[in-house]
């Protein structure tokens, strides 16, 4: 399982004329799922998700993690990072999950974190997604279980 995170002032996912997901302060997060990814690894990624510690204390250290400071969770599936672009110019996606299971973890990773955090909003899985977001920073990290 793959992740980029942003911590951001604000993010939104919209789905045509629809608003599927919005958070202020908070973690954008867009997930990757592989073939062998499994529940285990979705709630490995939940733990990093909501204790990385990237927010800035009293002090400006990244030291507070999204849930010391109240913000949300924008959890947005994308198959594309799981894409091998070493060789030529078009990816290749045999990385990816097919599309079953691939909504299958992310809805299960969802589903967890919405029962550990309140404020969890997502993308919706399959759908042509517009993403925006203001990064704060920038802060962006790669994370992977």
């Amino acid at each position: 399982m793959r992740a980029v995170i942003q911590r951001v002032s604000h993010a939104s996912v919209d789905v045509g004329d629809r608003t599927t997901g919005a958070i202020e302060q908070g973690v954008m997060a867009l997930i990757g799922v592989a073939p062998e990814d499994t529940q285990a690894h979705a709630d490995k990624m939940l733990h990093k998700l909501l204790k990385l510690r990237i927010f800035g204390d009293e002090a400006g250290k990244m030291n507070l993690n999204v849930q010391q400071v109240e913000g949300g969770l924008l959890l947005v599936p994308q198959f594309t990072l799981m894409a091998n672009t070493a060789k030529g110019l078009r990816p290749g996606f045999d990385g990816a999950a097919t599309p079953a299971h691939g909504e299958a973890i992310f809805d299960y990773l969802v589903a967890r974190a919405q029962q550990a955090w309140s404020r969890v909003a997502t993308g919706e899985f399959g759908a042509d997604m517009q993403v925006s977001l203001l990064n704060d920073g920038p802060v962006t990290f790669i994370v992977e279980t």
